[in-house]
C-alpha cells in the first residue's frame, strides 16, 4: 500500500509538471505573406507578445502572393496581403474570408542617381514610359525639362522591378494602369506581370537592394524600406496636378476621401486619390483571416490581436512610416472582427 501510493503520488507529480509545462508553453499563432508591412507586423508581434506571454506569433515574410497561397491552403492561421484577394480567388477558399485592414503605406519609386538629389520630379506618363521601356536615358528631354534646376547624368536608366508574387506590385501596376493608357493596354495590373524591361529582386528587400547597388537604377519600395536604407525618392505629379513627395501626411490625405465610403469588406483602392496633398501610389494592407475558425483557441488570440492591432497597434505606425487608419476605418473593422466566429459563436 505505501508502494503504491508512492508510485501514485509520484503519477500525479508527474501529471502535475505536465499539466504545467503545457500551460506554461506559449500558443503560437503562423502567419505569412505581405513584405510591404513588415517592419510594422514586426514591432506589433514583438510588443503584443511582450504584454502577453502566452501567444507568440511565426510569421514569414514571403510576398502577398505567397501569403495568399498558404491562406488559401490553410497552411497558415492568417495571411497578409496589399493586393485584395480577386473574387475567383475566393471563391477557391474553403470558407468565407475576411480582409481586415491594418495599416496605410506608400510605394515609392526610388533611384541612385549621382549628382541629383531626392525630389527628383516625374510625371505619370514619365514613369510608365520608363517601366515600359520607351524612356531609357536620364537625360532623356522628357525628364529635363521636369528638372530644369539638376543637369540629368546622359546615363542608362536600370528599371528594377519585384521578382514575387507581390502587393507592393499590384499597388505600383494598379497606379500605372489608372493613370496611363498604353501601360493598361500593354501590361495592365497584378501582383505579378510580364515586365516590359528591367530585372528582378525578391520582397522590397530585394528590390531595395538592386537599386542601392547598381548605379543609374530605378525601382519601387513602400516608404519605410526608402527611409531605412536612406535612399533617395522621386516627386510625383499627383491627380491635381501638384508634385507631391512621399510622406505620412500625404499617405493619410489619399485615405481621407475614401474612410467613410470604406465598403464593407474593405477591398478598395487608393492610388491617384484626389485631393492637392495626396501621394498618388498609396494603399491599404490586409490581414487575412477566415470567418469561421477551425481552432477555438487560436482563433480567438487572432481577434484579440486584432483588437489590439486597431487601437493600441496604431500608435506605433508613425515611427515606422505608415499611416494609421482613420477613426471612421477602426469603428468598422471592430464591427467586422465580432464575426469571426468558432462553430457559430463570436470570438469577439
Amino acid at each position: 500500500m505505501k508502494k503504491f501510493c508512492g508510485v501514485l503520488a509520484g503519477g500525479l507529480a508527474m501529471l502535475a509538471a505536465v499539466s504545467f509545462a503545457s500551460a506554461a508553453d506559449p500558443l503560437t499563432i503562423n502567419g505569412a505573406g505581405a513584405t510591404f508591412p513588415y517592419p510594422l507586423y514586426s514591432k506589433w508581434f514583438y510588443e503584443y507578445s511582450n504584454a502577453n506571454p502566452g501567444v507568440r506569433f511565426n510569421y514569414q515574410s514571403i510576398g502577398s502572393g505567397g501569403g495568399i497561397k498558404q491562406i488559401t491552403a490553410g497552411t497558415v492561421n492568417f495571411g497578409a496581403t496589399d493586393a485584395p484577394m480577386t473574387e475567383d480567388g475566393m471563391k477557391k477558399l474553403p470558407g468565407p474570408i475576411l480582409h481586415i485592414p491594418t495599416a496605410l503605406g506608400a510605394v515609392v519609386p526610388v533611384y541612385n542617381l549621382d549628382g541629383v538629389p531626392s525630389g527628383l520630379k516625374l510625371t505619370p506618363d514619365v514613369l510608365a514610359g520608363i517601366y515600359l521601356g520607351k524612356i531609357t536615358r536620364w537625360n532623356d528631354p522628357k525628364i529635363a525639362e521636369l528638372n530644369k534646376t539638376v543637369t540629368m547624368p546622359n546615363a542608362d536608366i536600370v528599371v528594377a522591378h519585384r521578382s514575387d508574387g507581390s502587393g507592393t506590385t499590384d499597388i505600383f501596376t494598379n497606379y500605372l494602369t489608372t493613370v496611363n493608357t498604353e501601360w493598361r493596354a500593354k501590361v495592365g495590373r497584378g501582383p505579378s506581370v510580364n515586365w516590359p524591361v528591367g530585372i528582378g529582386g525578391k520582397g522590397n528587400e530585394g528590390v531595395a537592394g538592386v537599386v542601392k547597388q547598381t548605379p543609374g537604377a530605378i525601382g519601387y519600395v513602400e516608404l519605410a524600406y526608402a527611409k531605412q536604407n536612406k535612399m533617395k525618392v522621386a516627386s510625383l505629379r499627383n491627380k491635381e496636378g501638384h508634385f507631391v513627395t512621399p510622406t505620412l501626411e500625404a499617405t493619410s490625405a489619399a485615405a481621407a476621401g475614401v474612410a467613410k465610403s470604406m465598403p464593407d469588406d474593405f477591398r478598395v483602392s487608393l492610388v491617384d486619390a484626389p485631393g492637392k496633398e495626396s501621394w498618388p501610389i498609396s494603399g491599404l494592407t490586409w490581414i487575412l483571416v477566415y470567418k469561421d475558425q477551425k481552432d477555438e483557441a487560436r482563433g480567438k488570440a487572432i481577434v484579440q490581436f486584432l483588437k489590439w492591432a486597431i487601437r493600441d497597434g496604431q500608435k506605433m505606425e508613425a515611427a515606422l512610416d505608415y499611416a494609421a487608419l482613420p477613426k471612421p476605418v477602426v469603428e468598422k473593422v471592430d464591427k467586422a472582427l465580432k464575426r469571426i466566429s468558432f462553430k457559430g459563436k463570436s470570438l469577439y
